[in-house]
């Protein structure tokens, strides 16, 4: 192998039946990997190797295969289109270095497609596209990448266009692009490439796999435009998938991150908290069902390691760091019916060893009931899982009626207090839990001084927090997008033992669930899908009345030129919407089309239904008890949960606990209360910025507070002043789309935004609202995203890798329901975002006449005084 040739990971991503793997074997034939051109409808296709995608004509499981294109050795990881096999996708995007996004030429941009963009932004994956099936009757490549960029975000641009046509294209995707344009007036390699891997440019190809077009100028493509991932010094690695060979031996594979892996060498990690060592017996680089065996891996390269057993997805070895935790997880839960006289141990052991090589599989003893429960995304993943156990174990299982994962929350922060003290034992424990946006999962932190706990103390109590699922009070569902924090405790210098602070921590959280729920701050979660329906147009009222009837909603119906078909999108929850495809092949006789994609948890729409039919009472849940455990003459004794702040011996100073939020606010002045009000929400505006960028160094508040007319403020006086309206522009859609701006834009960007401010100054002046203009910065490699003060407005540049319209709708969600919110821009899914959260929206066109308007009636007034 040369050394000067580049090493590159790429993954082939893509919606189910868009041309994935024949793009796959397309570019393998090309580039001379193979021979023989196979095809997933003839079974033979060089990736889908497994009988199970022989037969169903998909990919299931991610493949690997090895090729060179020009001065590049590409490792080709191809990976499920299916939407019940997205987890496999997303634990692969970890060790790419590109991707590839297939899009069908007839279908264009699905829902699925949309939750690979999300995964792709996610995990910040430069991405090439290719149009796929471009050879059969479909909208045309000009309405392709119009909707790319509509739909996915800007920066599409047609690689296969005439040079001069491409570099004015690429020229509006990054700044640094557009100086060189107008400092040379055309763009080279070394211009483009880090645009591409800064993720400001998604080149697109457009051709038919199956018939060999565009194929050869594609992979010119990933040649010419890409560029080796910096390695580490160290030896570094990631593992991302586990699996089993023909013969049983487990695989473990890696992707090397640094250094170089050799043969025999030992490695080191951590499983469940013990630490392990393990020879990598033998390296193997697959290509297909074959493999070669390697002396050596060095960084770049992937390959399959037989002798690690304790090895798990997402572990980083030596160098490396743990990956991130997966975002998709499964919504369904299903009992495991085994046949009669089947050992329900061993069968349980099976499905252990099923779960090691597909994580989000997540298998469930139940040991009061004496059964197993699998939870995964789909039905299809479940007679994929039975198919498995039949091959692999001779085991022939059943299934019963398929169940709703539903999570749980709480709307306000909460105290939990946990008390551990029978005799000879001690603990305390105070925990403060604030809700987290939506899909934030649980976090934990400390905010203890360690001379009121030691800092060994607290440690302890952030382990235990982290090793256990929590439980909801509603439901028993897991605790979702909560943040629990230390914020006081007590140990005793003989009686305290490690186990004492377990039991104390847990008690905490249960007990402080139970306070939330005593004043109804507790909330039920259900998943929810996005869905995008293609039917006849004679259908659609049928389909808008199901959706509706199903809880669900969606945007204007969208129907073709022809007028024969019309497609719906929108969201509904999973528990009504999951039948639903069976539904629509019904009344369409065949011709409606669904897709389903995982669009996270909401809000459960029929929560007091779904609350009364579990019959979950936690108070007689004896393995997460929410009552403490005192000692009194020389015997512990347990105290109730709603009783446990009258005997603690340990006051943390917050509070939250001692009552409601509500009844304080009775006994505080009407304009005082007012006021709380009002910092409350700009605290929430605080906690959006600082999540997007981080910690602002400066008093960030200062730029959204009421004018203070007083030197030293006055808590109780009147004369705090509540701006009435909040505007926010979107600055670098209103440039574009004003025509004196764009001219200015084209001679100087830097003009063109210094105009744009003073001209908002003036109308700030005049409106007396509070301005906020907000500038894409994501195409600054590091920017941590910065408030400036500009006169009399507040000027947002985002962070790296956030895009101005982003910004927007989490502050309209946040605050727009709250307050008065007004968004200028022509962006139409901005529009419609921002609609959705309860802010007004104001074209630019529109916005431009507000603005010349009020520069009239400033000239009248001038005018008047003169």
């Amino acid at each position: 192998m040369e050394t000067n040739r580049k090493q590159l990971v790429v993954g082939i991503l893509a919606h189910v039946d868009s041309g994935k793997t024949t793009l796959s074997e397309a570019m393998l034939y090309r580039a001379g990997a193979i021979r023989k051109l196979g095809r997933v409808d003839h079974k033979d296709a060089f990736l889908d190797t497994d009988a199970l995608e022989k037969a169903r004509g998909i990919t299931i499981f991610s493949k690997q295969a090895l090729l060179s294109a020009g001065n590049t050795d590409f490792t080709l990881l191809d990976t499920p289109g299916h939407v019940d096999f997205s987890t496999e996708t997303e634990r692969t995007l970890q060790v790419l270095d590109y991707a590839v996004l297939v899009i069908s030429g007839t279908d264009g941009v699905q829902s699925h497609t949309e939750t690979l963009w999300r995964l792709l932004r996610r995990y910040r994956i430069p991405t090439f596209v290719f149009v796929n099936k471009m050879d059969l009757p479909g909208p045309g490549k000009e309405a392709l990448l119009e909707q790319l960029n509509r739909r996915l975000g800007d920066g599409f641009v047609d690689f296969g266009a005439e040079e001069a046509a491409r570099d004015e294209a690429l020229a509006l995707c990054d700044e640094r692009l557009m100086e060189a344009v107008l400092d040379r007036g055309t763009l080279t390699d070394a211009d483009i490439i880090p645009a591409i891997a800064r993720r400001h440019v998604f080149p697109c190809w457009f051709g038919a796999a199956l018939r060999l077009e565009g194929v050869d100028e594609f992979l010119e493509g990933l040649d010419r435009f890409t560029r080796p991932a910096p390695a580490l010094e160290a030896f570094g690695a990631k593992v991302f998938k586990i699996s089993q060979d023909e013969q049983g031996a487990r695989l473990t594979w890696l992707r090397v991150t640094g250094g170089e892996l050799k043969v025999k060498a030992q490695l080191t990690g951590e499983a469940d908290g013990e630490p392990w060592a393990e020879k990598a017996n033998q390296m193997r680089l697959y290509s297909g069902a074959k493999y070669a065996l390697a002396e050596r891996i060095g960084p770049g390269q992937v390959c399959a390691v037989t002798g690690l057993t304790k090895a798990r997805p997402g572990e980083g070895l030596g160098a490396e760091r743990d990956g991130d935790l997966p975002v998709l997880e499964p919504v369904l839960s299903y009992q495991v019916l085994l046949p009669e006289g089947a050992d329900v141990h061993a069968a349980l052991g099976k499905l252990h060893r099923l779960e090691e090589e597909e994580p989000q599989l997540h298998v469930v003893w139940n040991e009061t009931l004496g059964e197993i429960h699998v939870q995964l995304m789909g039905e299809i993943q479940l007679e994929v899982l039975k198919s498995l156990l039949a091959q692999r174990y001779g085991l022939d299982v059943s299934f019963g009626p398929g169940g709703i994962l539903y999570k749980e929350t709480i709307t306000e922060a909460i105290e939990g207090v946990g008390h551990y003290e029978p005799l000879r034992h001690y603990a305390e424990v105070h925990l403060k839990l604030e809700p987290l946006p939506r899909g934030s999962g649980m976090q934990f932190d400390a905010d203890c001084r360690e001379e009121v706990l030691d800092k060994n103390w607290q440690r302890l109590v952030l382990t235990h927090l982290e090793e256990k699922q929590h439980l909801g009070v509603l439901t028993g569902a897991p605790l979702t997008d909560v943040k629990i924090t230390l914020i006081a405790g007590r140990a005793h210098l003989k009686h305290t033992e490690g186990g004492d602070f377990r039991q104390a921590t847990y008690r905490a959280v249960r007990q402080g669930l139970m306070m939330a729920d005593q004043i109804h701050k507790t909330q039920l979660l259900e998943p929810w899908y996005a869905f995008r329906l293609e039917l006849p147009a004679e259908n659609v009222g049928r389909a808008m009345n199901d959706i509706q009837q199903m809880g669900g909603s969606f945007d204007p119906p969208q129907t073709a030129p022809d007028g024969q078909t019309t497609t719906l999108t929108g969201t509904a929850p999973a528990s009504t919407m999951r039948s639903y495809p069976m539904d629509v092949v019904g009344y369409t006789r065949g011709r409606g089309h669904l897709n389903l994609s995982l669009d996270g948890y909401r809000p459960c729409h029929n929560a007091e239904e779904v609350i009364a039919a579990v019959g979950y009472e936690p108070e007689h849940d004896l393995d997460n008890p929410a009552d403490s455990v005192f000692c009194a003459h020389g015997a512990g004794f347990v105290v109730p949960w709603e009783q446990v702040r009258s005997h603690m011996h340990v006051d943390s100073g917050w509070g939250k606990t001692a009552r409601p939020a509500e009844e304080a606010a009775q006994n505080r002045p009407r304009r005082m209360a007012a006021y709380r009000a009002t910092l409350e929400e700009d605290a929430e505006l605080l906690k959006i910025f600082e999540q997007t960028y981080g910690p602002i160094k400066r008093d960030p508040l200062a730029a959204f507070r009421p004018t203070q007319k007083t030197e030293r403020p006055d808590f109780n006086a009147e004369q705090w002043e509540i701006a009435p309206e909040y505007l926010l522009v979107d600055g670098y859609n209103i440039i574009f789309a004003w025509d004196e701006l764009n001219e200015l834009s084209k001679q100087s960007l830097e003009a063109a935004r210094k105009k744009l401010m003073d001209i908002l100054c003036n109308y700030q002046g005049f409106k007396k609202c509070v301005l906020i203009l907000v500038f894409d910065a994501y195409r600054v490699p590091g920017s941590p995203g910065t408030i400036q003060q500009y006169h009399n407005i507040h000027v947002v540049y985002t962070k790296e890798a956030e895009t101005a319209d982003m910004f927007i709708e989490h502050v309209t969600h946040e605050i727009g329901k709250g307050r008065r919110v007004r968004v200028a821009t022509s962006d139409g899914m901005e529009q419609i975002i921002i609609l959705g959260h309860g802010a007004l929206r104001v074209s630019a066109r529109m916005f431009h006449q507000e603005v010349q308007e009020a520069e009239k009636e400033i000239r009248k007034y001038l005018q008047g005084e003169v």
